[in-house]
C-alpha cells in the first residue's frame, strides 16, 4: 500500500479511446500511448502542428478611422453601436492543432497476458507490460525526441507510420520511404496540407537487438528480435524537409546510447521540474493504490484531488515548452479539434498557468512568455489597425503562430477585447516577483500596454476617463448590445497596467499613475453585486460561464477583503448570483478561484465537487470541457492545482495568507515546496488541531502574515528558516 502521494497512474486495460490514452510530452513533441500489446499505438503530436486554413496570412480589420464615431454613438447611449465597428468579414478560426500520425506496431496474436499500463509523472515516462512484453515511451527534455522501447524474448511485429487518424484530410498528400540501416532502419512520413505549400515530415529511427528486420512497404518486419528501440521527431515546413539530415541526427543520439541513457539524461530536467512541490492529503492507502478510472468514481475521496492534482503538474509540465499549453494541452488524436485547440486567451491559458509562479513550474511561464514575446510586433499591429494607437493589443484566440486579432463575430466581438495584454503578462510579473528580479522582456511589453492606454483613454464623462468601445469576455449586458463601455475587466485591467508599468518605469510613473488613478471605480448593481459593467444602466446578465468582472479579486489583488472589505463583499454577492451556465469546467475552477481569494471555504468545496463529481476526467487523468466526458479539454486538469494551492496558501509581496478557504472535506494534510511572490519556500502542515508553516527565505522581507486565527507582522531573513504553529480555528 501507498504511504505518501501517488506520482503516477495505471489502468489494468489498453485504452480502446484515444482520449484515455496515457500522456507524455515535452513541451515540443507529445505522445499519446494507447498501450495494447497486439496493436500499440502511439500517437505523435507538436505544438507547431496546424493545419492552414488562411489564417496564417489574416490581418486585423483596419478599423481606427471608424472608432470616433463608434464611441460618439456609444457615450450617447447607442447600445448597439459597437456592432457597425467592424469590416463585416465573416468569422474565420484560427489555423487548427492536429496529430501528426501514429506509430503503430503490430504483432501476431497470442495467449492472453496479465496486462498493466502506466504513466510515472516522476519521468515522463509511460510503461505497458503483457506476460513478458513491454513497452516503455517518454520524450525527451534533454533531446527533443520521442523514445519508445519494445521488449520480448520473441518479438515479432510490423512497425508503420500511419497518419490514418479520425478526422484526417482526404486530400492530405501522404508518401512513405523506408530505408534499411545497419541497426534497423529509418522510416519517414511526409504529409502535404492540401492547397498549402506546407506540409510534415515525421521520421522515425529503428534499432533492432537480435532477430533479424526487412523492409515490407511502407514500414518495417520485425521478426525474433529481443528489442526494438524507436526514435522519433516531426517537423512542419515549407517545401521539403531534408530526412537523410534528420536520421542522421536521430541514428547519432543512439550511438553508444541505451534506453536507459537516454531516459537519464532526459530525466535531469523533468524530475528536478516535477518534484519541487507535492500534496499530501492524507489519503487511505487502499484508494491511492486504485487505477485511475477506479479512483475517479470515488469523488469524495481526498485520493482523487491528491491524485488530480500530481497529474496536473505533470501534464502542465510536459505540455509547456515552445509554447504554453493549448486548450488540448499538446495531444489530440482527432483532426477536428473543438475550437481549433487554439491557445484561447480570455479565460482559458491563464487558467491552466496559474499555478505556475506558487507551484515552482519557472518552464511553464518561461513557454507562456515564449508566446507573448513572439507575438508582440502583431500586437502592435492589432493597436495600429483597431484603435489607431500606440502599444500592443492581445488577440483572443491565437494558433500560436499568428497573433493577429481576426477571430471575431458580432457574437463573439472579441476584437474589442482590450484587457489581453495586462491579463496575458500577469503570470510574468508575478513571476518576477517569485524570483525577486525583472526580466526586460516583461518591463517592455508593460511599457507598450501603458504606451496602448495613452493612446485609447482619450474620451472623458463626470472628470473619468472612459474605456470605450468594451467588451467583458464572453458576455453582454441584459439590456444592450456586446460591445459597451467600462467593463469591469477592462477597467481594472487598465488601472493594473498602467501602475505595474510605473512600478517598473520609475521614470514614467507619475504620468501612468496619474492616469490610472482618473479611471471611474467599479460600480455595485441594485442586487449589492459588483457590476460586471461599471456604466450605470448596464444590466448584469448573471447566468455565465465566464466570471471577467472579478478580475480585479483573481489573478489581481485590486479587491480583497482585508484591503477593500466593501468592494469584496460586492464581488462575493457577485459570485453567489453567478449562474454555471453551460457546466464547462473552465467556469467552475474559476469560481473556485475567485472563492478562494475571498475566503469561501464552501464555494471552493461546491466548485471542486462540481468537477470531481461531475465526470470530466478521463482514465488519462486529462479532463474534458463539459461533464460526462464531452470534448476533450485540459482547462480543468491544468488549473485543478492552482486552485488547491490557492485554498491551502496565497502570497503577494507584502502579505502570506495560510488557509484562507479549507474545504471541511479535506481536515489534514501537507502542500511542500510552494514559492510565494516574497521570495521564500513555503511547507504547510494542516490538521484538525492546528497546522504548523515553514518559510524558508531566499531574500530579507517584511511581511503581514493573516492566519484563521488573526494577523501580524513578520520579518524575514534571508537563509533564516521560520517555524510558524497556527491555531485549530
Amino acid at each position: 500500500m501507498s504511504t505518501g502521494p501517488v506520482h503516477g497512474t495505471w489502468e489494468p486495460a489498453p485504452a480502446a479511446r484515444w482520449e484515455d490514452a496515457f500522456l507524455t510530452g515535452n513541451g515540443h513533441h507529445g505522445a499519446l500511448v494507447l498501450g495494447d500489446p497486439y496493436d500499440d499505438r502511439v500517437v505523435v503530436t507538436h505544438h507547431t502542428l496546424v493545419r492552414p486554413n488562411g489564417g496564417e496570412h489574416a490581418r486585423p480589420p483596419e478599423l481606427a478611422t471608424a472608432l470616433p464615431d463608434v464611441r460618439r454613438r456609444l457615450l450617447a447611449g447607442d447600445t448597439t453601436a459597437a456592432e457597425e465597428f467592424t469590416d463585416h468579414r465573416p468569422l474565420q478560426w484560427v489555423q487548427p492543432f492536429h496529430p501528426g500520425f501514429q506509430l503503430r506496431l503490430r504483432r501476431p496474436p497470442g495467449p492472453a497476458a496479465p496486462y498493466r499500463r502506466s504513466v510515472d509523472f516522476t519521468t515522463g515516462e509511460t510503461t505497458a507490460t503483457a506476460g513478458d512484453w513491454t513497452s516503455r515511451v517518454f520524450v525527451s527534455r534533454a533531446d527533443d525526441v520521442i523514445v519508445q522501447q519494445v521488449t520480448d524474448p520473441d518479438l515479432t511485429l510490423d512497425l508503420a507510420l500511419d497518419h490514418r487518424l479520425p478526422g484526417v484530410p482526404a486530400r492530405l498528400g501522404v508518401g512513405h520511404g523506408a530505408v534499411r540501416t545497419p541497426e534497423g532502419a529509418v522510416l519517414s512520413l511526409r504529409a502535404r496540407y492540401p492547397g498549402s505549400d506546407r506540409a510534415y515530415t515525421g521520421v522515425t529511427v529503428a534499432a533492432v537487438t537480435g532477430g533479424s528486420a526487412a523492409i515490407a512497404t511502407p514500414g518495417l518486419r520485425v521478426e525474433h528480435a529481443r528489442t526494438l528501440l524507436l526514435l522519433t521527431r516531426v517537423h512542419r515546413h515549407p517545401g521539403e524537409w531534408d530526412v537523410h539530415a534528420e536520421s542522421r541526427a536521430l541514428r547519432d543520439l543512439l550511438t553508444e546510447r541505451t534506453y536507459d541513457d537516454l531516459l537519464a539524461r532526459h530525466l535531469d530536467r523533468h524530475r528536478t521540474a516535477y518534484t519541487r512541490v507535492t500534496l499530501d492529503l492524507a489519503a487511505d492507502p487502499a484508494d491511492r493504490a486504485l487505477p485511475g478510472s477506479a479512483l475517479l468514481a470515488r469523488p469524495g475521496s481526498p485520493a482523487l484531488p491528491e491524485r488530480l492534482f500530481a497529474a496536473g503538474r505533470y501534464h502542465l509540465l510536459s505540455a509547456s515548452g515552445l509554447l504554453p499549453p493549448r486548450l488540448t494541452g499538446l495531444w489530440t488524436g482527432d483532426w477536428d479539434t473543438a475550437w481549433s485547440g487554439a491557445f484561447t486567451t480570455n479565460a482559458n491559458l491563464n487558467l491552466q498557468t496559474a499555478s505556475a509562479a506558487a507551484a515552482a513550474l519557472p518552464e511553464v511561464t518561461e513557454a507562456h512568455a515564449a508566446l507573448v514575446h513572439g507575438q508582440r510586433e502583431h500586437w502592435r499591429e492589432n493597436a495600429r489597425a483597431l484603435f489607431g494607437a500606440r502599444g500592443i493589443v492581445a488577440p483572443s484566440h491565437t494558433d500560436g503562430e499568428n497573433g493577429h486579432t481576426y477571430h471575431f463575430s458580432r457574437e463573439y466581438p472579441l476584437h474589442l477585447w482590450t484587457a489581453g495584454a495586462d491579463w496575458l503578462l500577469k503570470p510574468l510579473v508575478d513571476h518576477d516577483e517569485t524570483h525577486g528580479t525583472r526580466d526586460p522582456r516583461t518591463a517592455e511589453a508593460l511599457a507598450e500596454v501603458a504606451l496602448f492606454y495613452e493612446d485609447f483613454l482619450t474620451g472623458t464623462e463626470d472628470g473619468h476617463l472612459v474605456v470605450v468601445p468594451s467588451y467583458s469576455p464572453e458576455n453582454r449586458p441584459a439590456n444592450a448590445g456586446w460591445g459597451t463601455v467600462d467593463a469591469a475587466m477592462d477597467l481594472s485591467a487598465a488601472r493594473h497596467a498602467l501602475r505595474t508599468a510605473a512600478a517598473y518605469h520609475p521614470e514614467h510613473a507619475d504620468r501612468w499613475r496619474a492616469l490610472a488613478d482618473r479611471l471611474p471605480p467599479h460600480r455595485i448593481n441594485a442586487d449589492g453585486a459588483l457590476a460586471e459593467w461599471a456604466r450605470p444602466g448596464l444590466d448584469d446578465t448573471y447566468d455565465h460561464r465566464h466570471l471577467s468582472h472579478l478580475y480585479g479579486v483573481w489573478p489581481l489583488e485590486e479587491i480583497t477583503p482585508y484591503d477593500t472589505p466593501e468592494l469584496a463583499a460586492a464581488a462575493h454577492r457577485a459570485l453567489e448570483l453567478r449562474g454555471a451556465e453551460n457546466d464547462s469546467a473552465h467556469g467552475h475552477l474559476h469560481h473556485a478561484l475567485v472563492a478562494a481569494r475571498l475566503g469561501d471555504g464552501d464555494r471552493v468545496a461546491h466548485a471542486l465537487d462540481a468537477v470531481l463529481g461531475g465526470d470530466y476526467f478521463h482514465a488519462s487523468l486529462m479532463s474534458a470541457h463539459y461533464p460526462r466526458r464531452d470534448v476533450y479539454n485540459a482547462d480543468a486538469a491544468h488549473t485543478l492545482p492552482a486552485v488547491l494551492i490557492e485554498m491551502l496558501a496565497q502570497s503577494t509581496p507584502g502579505r502570506l495568507v495560510l488557509l484562507p478557504a479549507l474545504p471541511a472535506a479535506l481536515p489534514a494534510g501537507r502542500l511542500s515546496g510552494v514559492r510565494t511572490r516574497f521570495g521564500a519556500t513555503l511547507d504547510l502542515t494542516w490538521a484538525p488541531g492546528g497546522a504548523t508553516a515553514v518559510l524558508r527565505p531566499g531574500r530579507t522581507a517584511h511581511i503581514e502574515l493573516r492566519t484563521p486565527s488573526g494577523t501580524e507582522p513578520l520579518d524575514l531573513t534571508a537563509g533564516e528558516d521560520r517555524v510558524l504553529h497556527l491555531e485549530a480555528r
